[in-house]
């Protein structure tokens, strides 16, 4: 992660916090409203259920003297305003959770973005820093209708990979004489540098007319 990363990374949570912390709040304001549209319905109730459409006046056109019209006309009224205070605050809570949303999915991106970079940073620190693979070996002998032969392998190549041995763990010529014992008859990946090439080669150990598995000879290379 970059210097400039970290405070945009510690001021984008900050921002997601303050968003959700509002979007909380709304979520109590709507839930306060919601109990006071539902106070007002019960004082409605208790007037006879008259509702919000009943008339307030009797059949011949007279106030209607069975509730309470000071009482219904006003929880009607506040009714009436705390629904558009509901629809109010239900929009700024879609807002919010949309602000939100969108925040989310452009830290995700940036993520993935600075994952990617870190990544091909790594691989090109690891290009500049090791450069070239290291050679442990040396073929200076190949003999004509070898299994080194037919692999491919010429003199003066430098192995960088024998089977499991390479430049890491490569002690001794015993340990590719290991390998290849434990392996005639099936193929071992083996890597070299030829004229500065890097060259991937399949040699399966096998007995021939010649001496050993091989049929080459290999030197250590000074370290």
């Amino acid at each position: 992660m970059s210097d400039e990363e970290g405070p945009r990374s510690e001021d984008s949570s900050e921002a997601r916090a303050a968003a959700v912390s509002d979007i909380q709040e709304l979520m109590r304001r709507k839930e306060e409203i919601e109990a006071q549209i539902k106070a007002n319905y019960d004082v409605l109730d208790g007037q006879k259920g008259v509702g919000m459409n009943e008339p307030l006046v009797d059949c011949e056109g007279y106030p209607r003297a069975d509730v309470d019209l000071y009482q219904v006309r006003t929880a009607r009224h506040n009714i009436i305003c705390l629904q558009n205070d509901h629809k109010a605050v239900m929009k700024q809570v879609e807002e919010a959770l949309h602000r939100l949303h969108a925040r989310d999915k452009e830290k995700q991106a940036r993520d993935v973005a600075e994952a990617r970079r870190e990544a091909l940073s790594c691989q090109l620190g690891q290009s500049e820093s090791h450069g070239p693979p290291l050679a442990f070996a040396k073929v200076n002998a190949v003999s004509p209708g070898s299994p080194a032969s037919f692999a491919g392998l010429q003199v003066d190549d430098e192995i960088v990979e024998f089977g499991s041995v390479n430049t890491q763990n490569f002690q001794s010529l015993q340990n590719i004489g290991s390998v290849v014992q434990h392996s005639e008859g099936k193929p071992l990946n083996v890597t070299v540098i030829r004229k500065g090439e890097k060259h991937q080669l399949r040699l399966v150990p096998t007995r021939w007319a010649g001496k050993g598995l091989l049929g080459c000879n290999i030197v250590p290379l000074p370290r």
